[in-house]
């Protein structure tokens, strides 16, 4: 451990050039402040964060169709505790909820589903957020309901896929990446094969590492040994956890209930493919289409730059809010909202 910020050093050296690495997940974030790892680097390292927070990328658009859901009479709104402060057009579910819809916090969809059991007479609606890691979990609960015949669960499906976010940075002008830190827990589902884009389409190396100090910075280190030799491969490094092949029931599970459709992420907009549409077959389980409602496309408040942030194209002391109108307390965007978004991250640890 002592002897690996000498040798990225000495890899920066070599390169005689600057790198930018991204840690895509959230997760990462805040453990690359926590332990201080960006104290370790040289100056040459720099590091991204990504679009690998659900809270930071659920779209105003998602967040006010779920308010309407909470709205309408009969209706039961379960969620995630994070997501009650993300901030919609006016007010966020928390506010709503303080207005007197019924909302209610849950730690898991099944959660949710036995509240559909045991109040038959309300329709029950679980926003399902999260990637790739959560969205199995949500598949297995909409099979116990259609198993149980639970007739009034519902979701509505703001699920996000990881890799095709990837591809939408690197096919942005803007966004300068040379590497990928690949999230631990959602690779333990989806396995390696999903990445190898990165490395076969656009040259740039990634490494799914653990999020502890000493495998982020065997990861690094792993990033900029390819990136020095100038080639470009996924790498495994927390392979005592993460198989290769991930975990092919959950896969399985998963694309039983849902396929991919195009989804909006907050400050970056619509990407194809991105997000997860429940089947034909399942369509009854949804909650928009079963209540008649629709998603529209709100823009963020301009001065909030956490789409820039997302994309790694700036870092949270660029935004003027950062700070000042924008804190945990009193969050203007997202990335402020979620304990880890960057913004807040930062805020906390002081960008160190």
């Amino acid at each position: 451990m002592s002897d690996i910020p000498t040798r990225f050093s000495e890899l920066i050296k070599s390169m005689g050039r600057p790198v930018r690495l991204m840690e895509v997940c959230g997760t990462h974030t805040v453990a690359i402040f926590r332990h201080g790892i960006r104290s370790m680097l040289p100056a040459g390292v720099h590091l991204l964060s990504g679009p690998g927070c659900p809270v930071c990328v659920t779209s105003v658009g998602d967040i006010e169709a779920a308010i309407r859901l909470a709205e309408t009479p009969g209706v039961i709104l379960a969620t995630f505790g994070d997501m009650m402060r993300v901030p919609g057009i006016k007010r966020s579910l928390g506010e709503a909820k303080a207005d007197g819809c019924d909302i209610r916090v849950v730690y898991s969809p099944l959660d949710a589903l036995q509240m559909a059991e045991s109040t038959p007479d309300r329709s029950v609606v679980f926003l399902a957020t999260g990637f790739e890691t959560t969205s199995p979990l949500v598949a297995a609960t909409l099979s116990e309901a259609e198993r149980t015949g639970v007739l009034n669960f519902f979701i509505q499906s703001v699920h996000k896929l990881v890799p095709p976010a990837l591809e939408a940075l690197l096919t942005d002008e803007a966004v300068r990446v040379d590497g990928f830190i690949l999230p631990g827990h959602v690779t333990t589902v989806i396995g390696l094969a999903p990445y190898a884009f990165l490395a076969e389409r656009y040259g740039r190396p990634g490494v799914v590492t653990g999020f502890e100090a000493p495998d982020i910075l065997a990861g690094i280190l792993m990033l900029l040994e390819q990136l020095a030799a100038g080639t470009a491969t996924i790498a495994n490094e927390y392979s005592r956890v993460v198989h290769d092949e991930g975990n092919p029931r959950a896969v399985s599970m998963l694309y039983e209930y849902f396929e991919p459709a195009d989804a909006d992420w907050r400050g970056i907009g619509i990407l194809p493919g991105s997000g997860l549409l429940l089947k034909e077959a399942y369509r009854h389980r949804d909650a928009l289409q079963h209540f008649g409602l629709s998603v529209d496309h709100v823009e963020v408040p301009s001065a909030c730059q956490c789409g820039d942030v997302l994309k790694g194209i700036k870092i949270p002391t660029d935004c003027k809010l950062f700070g000042k109108a924008c804190v945990p307390e009193r969050p203007v965007g997202p990335c402020m909202v979620s304990t880890e978004g960057s913004c807040a991250a930062y805020f906390k640890y002081g960008g160190t």
